[in-house]
């Protein structure tokens, strides 16, 4: 038998393999109402057979026809309900049960809200089949066996449940649609299957770290402490994904998960649940219209505080009020922008033994330190830890209040004293530490950690590890993002764990990054892979964060962070700047100006990305989803609608190979204008990175600021990326506005002006004579 290590990723296919469970696939369909949608499916018994085939034994599924007794009391091949809903125009739902008992419906912490269902498509129906057809799509349901269609508006197949007969061959290696009941604990699980086209490609999954197309890969989504950016495993997965063919579907279950997506068997992708039953929502559309329906789903970020996406300085860690002034006053005297100074796990008196309490000899006036950081335009973000070792000073009291999960015998499953957040005694007993620390003067909080929860610890909910473990994230979020907003009226948090719903709940960042080029391209992957699955917001720690940076991979890495959504400094020192080479010092510095001369973008952007529930940081093509090659790039990104950002990937290189999507782009270094869907070599200069300007864009930035309450908004100036020959587009989004502005601007006389008088007091300010 495999020894399974605590807390590693949990892969519910390997119960798919195993010969001494039972299989059921599906039969006739026994029952099925056009109207409703509602019917009954009669799974069909199956054992694995063990076969000899020219000198290599396998197996196969073969049928049953008796169980033991009493026979007369179960059902060899059972019926079981199954329902088809629309929920909106793109928007389909599919639900299968494996056993006759019903249960009442519980609320789902993963969904907005209960999910009502919208008018019925329009229906064409013969005796074999009924067709639901609108303006997204069609579904062609089989009403003799399990088949189902999804096509698209031009009636081109998108994808379609594999059954055993959609899998004719002589040792198929596909695993067809099916249930299972394992022979440990009668527990049931599922496999949808459905298949695959040759040139698919798949994306999302959440922070998925490998290659950004998932075809080809089995992804276990499991939240795991994976101590890298450079592995399979994740601390954020999402049942989520998106197909290049024109859909996207969601698992709804916090159960373990995988999804094998032709690696198997290349036609076929195998959602296997640990779930007894399948919910799982289908969208129809484009990358952007098939993130707004799942976000309207599971729900969209709100807009975090403008200071949040100012730099956040941080290091593991600042161990006394001195440092933390004095890194502080560095970073102000040596101009470098900041906004938010956070003090990792060296505040308290019992090394990382978070007690919610600052150790009172290195830190013996909290409130006046974050006073004194705030009066100097800086915000303070602490770090803390819902798991309590032996020797925590907490330790005793969470036991004996029973505040923690529980084993078999009601005692503590692993060393540590894990928070059960379905408790509502240990939520307010949690509530109130931080509410405390807030009130001190804390502006936000760091959610580390979350991914522990044992697969068999006990719930005060009820429920095991086995579908709290994946929930878990999602309740410290919300947790720690309600009590923030209810004490400072701001919606942020810091977290590294998530699951779907957790994109309410911003801000996320990537983990414990490798110092190294692969720790930097498989944290942009995973970036993007969670942009994918329904968030907004992302960081990531700039520099790799498990040693102390080189240099020159900084440099390039403070780009990248720089470039993103939001961004922060930390890992193991040193990490001021001031720590590093005068040159080092200076391009920092210069990229660190760029974002903040661009934050009225940024927020801008930020907020239509929440509105739309789209991410900030995009793949090319989520925005350009028409250019065939952009499906294919996971080194480059857009930053919005108008920044297109290329990181220098490689240890020593200045220059690197930019695809370029359709239209006109502006290189904000050189002016130099490229011509779109091709491919160019481009240097970078000082910015370490390349950054381009989409031609015909009108971008709000500011003069240089070091901390975004400098920022004046009644003085935006726009950058405009237009030679004249065309009007140049933007808009602009500030604190206390209920929409957003678009603006369009022309050239007269040879001086840009405003088409439209939207705003007044505006400086326009041709990309040609730009400076930075």
């Amino acid at each position: 038998m495999k020894t399974y290590l605590l807390n590693n990723p949990f892969d519910i296919s390997e119960h798919f393999q195993r010969m001494e469970n039972e299989f059921f696939l599906p039969g006739k369909i026994t029952e099925f109402d056009e109207g409703t949608g509602k019917g009954k499916i009669e799974w069909q018994f199956h054992r694995y057979k063990p076969d000899w085939f020219f000198n290599k034994i396998d197996k196969h599924l073969e049928l049953q026809n008796d169980k033991s007794a009493p026979l007369q009391d179960y059902d060899v091949h059972p019926q079981c309900d199954f329902e088809i809903s629309f929920i909106s125009q793109k928007t389909i739902r599919l639900r299968m049960k494996t056993s006759s008992v019903h249960y009442p419906e519980k609320d789902s912490l993963m969904l907005v809200k209960p999910v009502k269902k919208g008018k019925t498509w329009n229906t064409q129906s013969t005796k074999k089949e009924v067709v639901y057809q609108n303006k997204s799509g069609s579904v062609v349901f089989n009403k003799q066996i399990l088949s189902i269609q999804f096509l698209n508006k031009n009636q081109e197949l998108l994808t379609s449940t594999q059954s055993t007969h959609a899998l004719k061959a002589m040792h198929s290696k596909a695993m067809p649609f099916s249930f299972i009941k394992n022979s440990d604990d009668y527990s049931r699980n599922v496999a949808a299957s459905f298949s695959l086209s040759p040139d698919e490609k798949i994306f999302g999954c959440g922070e998925s770290f490998t290659r950004l197309n998932k075809r080809g890969q089995k992804l276990v989504l499991f939240t795991t402490d994976t101590q890298s950016t450079a592995s399979t495993q994740m601390y954020k997965p999402i049942p989520f994904f998106m197909s290049s063919r024109g859909y996207g579907m969601f698992v709804h279950t916090s159960a373990p998960l995988t999804f094998d997506f032709g690696q198997t068997h290349d036609s076929t992708s195998t959602l296997y649940s640990g779930d007894e039953e399948l919910d799982l929502f289908f969208f129809f559309g484009t990358p952007k219209e098939i993130l707004s329906e799942y976000s309207a789903l599971t729900g969209r970020s709100p807009l975090p505080p403008l200071w949040s996406f100012g730099m956040w300085m941080g290091t593991i860690s600042f161990n006394s009020e001195k440092q933390v002034k004095e890194v502080a006053m560095g970073l102000r005297k040596n101009k470098f922008p900041c906004d938010v100074i956070h003090i990792d796990s060296g505040w308290f008196e019992k090394g990382i033994n978070c007690d919610f309490k600052f150790n009172k000899k290195t830190f013996p006036h909290p409130e006046e330190m974050m006073k004194f950081l705030k009066n100097h335009g800086f915000k303070t973000s602490l770090w803390q830890i819902p798991y309590f070792t032996p020797h925590n000073p907490l330790f005793d009291e969470i036991v004996e209040k029973q505040l923690y999960i529980k084993n078999a015998a009601g005692h503590i499953p692993t060393e540590d004293a894990i928070l059960d957040f379905t408790n509502e005694k240990t939520i307010r007993w949690y509530s109130d530490k931080l509410k405390n620390l807030l009130r001190m003067g804390a502006s936000v909080i760091k959610a580390d950690f979350g991914e522990a929860t044992p697969l068999h610890g006990l719930f005060c909910s009820g429920a095991t590890g086995f579908f709290e473990h994946n929930l878990y994230p999602l309740r410290y979020n919300k947790i720690v993002s309600e009590i923030t907003a209810k004490e400072t009226g701001e919606q942020i948090i810091w977290a590294r764990s998530a699951w779907a719903g957790s994109q309410r709940y911003p801000v996320h960042w990537g983990g414990d990054a490798e110092v190294s080029d692969a720790g930097m391209a498989g944290t942009l992957r995973g970036g993007l892979s969670f942009g994918l699955s329904g968030f907004s917001f992302w960081s990531h720690d700039i520099g790799g964060f498990s040693g102390s940076p080189m240099e020159e991979l900084y440099g390039r890495w403070a780009f990248f962070g720089l470039m993103s959504s939001h961004s922060r400094i930390h890992g193991f020192p040193p990490r001021e700047p001031w720590n590093y080479s005068k040159s080092f010092q200076k391009s920092f510095r210069k990229i660190a100006e760029l974002k903040y001369m661009f934050i009225p973008y940024i927020f801008t952007q930020s907020y239509l990305s929440c509105k739309n529930g789209w991410p900030l940081l995009r793949t090319l093509f989520f925005n350009y989803p028409n250019d065939s090659t952009s499906w294919f790039i996971e080194d480059e990104y857009m930053l919005g609608n108008d920044l297109l950002v290329a990181p220098l990937m490689e240890t020593g290189r200045k220059e690197r190979k930019v695809y370029l999507p359709e239209g006109k782009w502006i290189n904000i270094e050189s002016n130099k204008i490229y011509s779109g869907s091709q491919w160019h070599q481009i240097k970078s200069d000082e910015l370490q990175g390349v950054l381009l300007l989409r031609f015909g864009a009108a971008i709000p930035y500011t003069q240089k600021i070091y901390s975004t309450t400098e920022l004046n908004w009644s003085k935006i100036h726009w950058l405009i990326c237009s030679d004249g020959s065309e009007e140049a587009n933007g808009s602009l989004f500030s604190p206390g506005m209920k929409n957003e502005i678009n603006l369009k601007f022309h050239k007269e006389k040879n001086q840009w002006q405003q088409t439209s008088r939207v705003q007044q007091n505006n400086t326009l300010t041709d990309f040609k004579t730009f400076k930075f």
